[in-house]
């Protein structure tokens, strides 16, 4: 009796208290206003005046390490909720839904210049908005498909034991279009070619959110593994090598990982074609 009396006392003990569940919250709002602010700059931006576009893509840049740390700090103090997981969803739309695809307008169509032929700059730039709302729907989707989903089966499987993402990642399409926009630090696109090109790659970010690819998860790194110092050292550097020289790191990140899903979805047809081919 007493025994059972002592389990049920270590089991109220560990239990986390109230406060600790709006911590993750907190990151949240973090990743929210980052996103509110990366509006207010896509907005101000103009071809004269370029900072507050690389500024609004640096903010969405931090919001992807908010979103990041409220699942990680969750999952640590034990604190997830239904309450937390609507209101990260919510703040993922704004932050890597509306502000990416206002970014990536504004940016990349709206301050095209003046043409020999303003009708095809009219045609571009409603494209453009047409596309762009694309980019929005199809990151809304993969949210709500990720929220009902239970144990969700890439098209591609990859290793046993490993998990992944079945689709590219809201945040990790906004950190595509932020990451071009910082490595031009935020220099307007000026070429109705480039424009084009800008065209496809949203709608081809917009149709791997979709998909079901799989993407690496990075679920499985914790620091509870045999080495965790030589993780946390690889962490650090590759953060310092991300403040130092931000332009070159981040598109290098954001394109490894879009490409890492396509190289992931040919391997596996080239080597099911293979299996069916020796049979």
């Amino acid at each position: 009796m007493e025994d059972s009396q002592i389990g049920t006392d270590e089991k109220v003990r560990r239990q986390p208290s109230r406060g600790m569940y709006v911590l993750p919250s907190l990151f949240t709002a973090g990743n929210m206003a980052a996103g509110y602010y990366a509006i207010t700059q896509s907005i101000q931006g103009s071809v004269t005046d370029q900072s507050h576009f690389d500024r609004a893509a640096l903010a969405l840049g931090i919001a992807v390490l908010f979103d990041g740390l409220d699942g990680i700090i969750a999952r640590l103090t034990h604190t997830t909720s239904d309450f937390g997981k609507e209101l990260d969803s919510l703040a993922d739309v704004i932050t890597f839904g509306v502000a990416p695809s206002l970014l990536a307008y504004i940016w990349g169509f709206r301050m095209l210049p003046l043409m020999a032929h303003p009708e095809a700059r009219q045609q571009i730039v409603h494209i453009g908005v047409f596309v762009c709302f694309i980019f929005l729907i199809c990151g809304a989707s993969r949210l709500a498909r990720f929220n009902i989903s239970i144990n969700p089966q890439p098209r591609n499987p990859g290793r046993p034991g490993k998990k992944y993402f079945v689709g590219m990642p809201i945040p990790a399409g906004a950190g595509v279009i932020s990451s071009v926009i910082h490595f031009q630090h935020g220099s307007p696109i000026d070429s109705p070619w480039i424009a084009l090109v800008w065209l496809c790659l949203l709608l081809f970010t917009s149709f791997l959110m979709v998909s079901n690819w799989r993407f690496w998860s990075a679920k499985e790194i914790t620091l509870g593994k045999r080495h965790p110092f030589q993780l946390v050292a690889v962490i650090a550097f590759v953060g310092a090598l991300i403040v130092l020289y931000s332009e070159y790191m981040l598109i290098i990140l954001a394109m490894a990982y879009l490409v890492s899903g396509v190289v992931a979805r040919l391997a596996y047809s080239w080597g099911r074609e293979r299996r069916h081919s020796a049979v």
